[in-house]
């Protein structure tokens, strides 16, 4: 009988023949998150240092690669956890380098004694790569219940059974994170790198606006520009910890394009300058 898919698995790969030069351009290229660049910078210099090290025949000390991502939704996580699975092959950590996406509906079963196996059946996935598992806490929720607790087991123990070959990355909010990771002694003893994503600035949620509409051709006016600039202060000031940050603009895009389609659609001439421009009628 074939065995069945695992739909709540997303699988990313670098592209091929991407230098390392490449990854740090891309990482470097990411819209602020300035400390989480600077964490990923130190890593990786300590690793090559680490690794010239060995190969002068120095002693080093050993290294865990798992790391915890804390902050709220939309702030990146997931585009880094996938440029660091790429700087982890360019480093020798890793020699497929995959990022295998998944949270608690990937690993935990329906049914009593299947849980093991689908872990394992997803960790088989992301050897020589990296296992990134969103919301992380929630495979033991606030019941702790059996099969959240047989989850963390399986990995815990195949961390060490393939501990040359699995990275883990863990995700979620700072203080359910720190409190998942401190409650499993398994956990807290392999994690000792904590890098933090903070909320984007309301210029940078701007320059992620920006950023979207250079990418599809679209140009905003100087009044839709300063509207715009609002909306974001706004969100911002009012955000609480469920704000989407890089999801929010998404968000925003989607309906001002929506609006300008609206308001040009009636048209008789529709012209390259009026497909392209975004007026202040077209934020929301």
């Amino acid at each position: 009988m074939p065995e069945k898919k695992n739909e709540a698995l997303y699988i990313s790969k670098g592209t091929k023949n991407e230098t390392l030069d490449e990854v740090l351009h891309e990482l470097n290229s990411l819209i602020g998150l300035n400390e989480v660049k600077s964490e990923i910078n130190t890593l990786i210099n300590f690793i090559k240092v680490q690794k010239a090290r060995e190969q002068s025949g120095l002693k080093s000390p050993s290294l865990s690669y798992h790391i915890v991502f804390t902050g709220n939704p939309g702030t990146g996580k997931t585009t880094v956890a996938r440029i660091v699975s790429k700087i982890y092959k360019h480093l020798g950590i890793l020699t497929e380098g995959q990022l295998v996406e998944t949270d608690r509906s990937g690993l935990i079963a329906e049914y009593v004694g299947q849980t093991a196996v689908k872990v394992n059946q997803t960790v088989n996935s992301a050897l020589n790569g990296i296992l990134f598992i969103d919301e992380a806490y929630s495979l033991v929720g606030e019941n702790k219940d059996d099969f959240g607790r047989e989850a963390v087991a399986t990995l815990i123990k195949r961390m060490e059974d393939d501990r040359d070959k699995l990275v883990l990355v863990l995700a979620g909010y700072t203080n359910e994170m720190t409190n998942f990771i401190d409650t499993n002694p398994g956990f807290k003893s392999r994690f000792n790198r904590y890098i933090n994503f903070p909320d984007y600035t309301p210029s940078e949620l701007f320059e992620i606006f920006e950023s979207n509409c250079v990418k599809l051709d679209y140009q905003l006016t100087e009044e839709a520009e300063t509207k715009l600039k609002l909306v974001f202060e706004n969100a911002y000031s009012t955000r609480d910890r469920s704000f989407g940050n890089g999801r929010f603009v998404r968000n925003v895009f989607e309906k001002t394009l929506e609006q300008q389609a609206n308001r040009i659609a009636k048209e008789s001439n529709l012209t390259k300058e009026i497909l392209t421009t975004i007026t202040e009628n077209d934020i929301v």
